[in-house]
């Protein structure tokens, strides 16, 4: 069985690659672009186990090229940053949008047997109360979560008009190794190793629900190997803080002062709280296997270990 796996050398990208050659079940080759932050050295210690191509899903010949003989395709690729996207949105349309268009055409061109699309539960936009399901309304708040709102409606899209066989997860936010230091954990966490301020949007008490990224990747393959196609699966981690204690929290744990916070000016369309309802996956078996405690501190070990990979940060 010939996996592709799309954005293979980024954040939950590299992630469930290690998952997979640990299964051995599959003959791997990952499709990366190798934007600022992915990073082919996270495949190091697997690369004889994997076969690496590097490319665009945006270039629909190079797709086409990729896409031949495989079975199932795992589509990680994708600009995700907000802040990134509310400067130029295009780029994001461009990836997020055209590129899953690439992927799904060639799906149907080539009879690809499963192909599961990576979402966010940034596509339901903010909520004050309760959680979201599957069948809430999409309500995106940034170009970011646009996008990816625009490929999930593709991704359905096909399903329904051509039969295409495809899963979606929405997962919550992730956290873990391989991150690249421009979202908040990863950022917090060097910044208060060198000493530098950590910046607070806001008042620091947007909710998020965070998740240990190989939690994630567990319930992605969950969600391909067991999943109904057509269907969409929410993957949170049960794990609800603010950035205030997330920031606290690494700041304890690095022995750092509390002056190295910040709070500066609220991001535009700053969603203000995201939570997920995660019974569906649950129902194939899945659940989340590590404590937030635990994965934290591991992820700040992580860092610690690994600061060289950040030099040029």
């Amino acid at each position: 069985m010939k996996m592709l796996i799309t954005g293979g050398a980024g954040f939950i990208g590299c992630n469930f690659v290690h998952q997979m050659v640990e299964k051995q079940d599959h003959e791997i080759v990952i499709f990366d672009k190798l934007t600022y932050a992915a990073n082919p050295d996270y495949l190091n210690d697997i690369k004889s186990k994997i076969e690496f191509i590097k490319g665009d899903i945006g270039d629909s010949e190079a797709v086409k090229n990729v896409m031949k003989d495989c079975d199932m395709v795992v589509n990680f690729a994708a600009e995700t940053h907000v802040d990134r996207s509310i400067e130029d949105p295009g780029v994001f349309v461009k990836t997020d949008v055209i590129g899953t268009y690439n992927l799904l055409e060639n799906v149907r061109k080539y009879d690809v047997e499963k192909y599961l699309q990576i979402s966010t539960d940034e596509v339901y936009g903010s909520i004050d109360n309760g959680s979201f399901t599957e069948k809430s309304n999409i309500d995106p708040s940034s170009p970011y979560s646009a996008s990816k709102a625009g490929a999930d409606v593709l991704v359905s899209a096909y399903h329904k008009t051509y039969g295409a066989p495809v899963i979606i997860t929405r997962s919550s936010n992730n956290f873990g190794p391989y991150q690249f230091p421009e979202k908040l954990i990863p950022l917090f966490i060097l910044n208060a190793i060198q000493n530098k301020e950590l910046p607070v949007y806001g008042d620091g008490k947007n909710v998020r629900d965070w998740i240990y990224a190989p939690d994630n990747c567990a319930g992605v393959y969950t969600a391909l190997m067991k999943g109904k196609l057509g269907e969409v699966y929410n993957i949170g981690g049960g794990n609800e803080k603010n950035n205030l204690e997330i920031t606290h929290m690494i700041l304890d744990t690095l022995g750092k002062p509390d002056n190295l916070i910040k709070f500066v000016e609220d991001r535009l369309g700053h969603d203000r709280r995201y939570s997920l309802d995660s019974t569906k996956i649950m129902k194939l078996g899945w659940k989340p296997e590590h404590k937030f405690e635990d994965a934290i501190k591991q992820t700040i070990n992580w860092y610690k270990d690994n600061i060289t990979l950040f030099s040029k940060f």
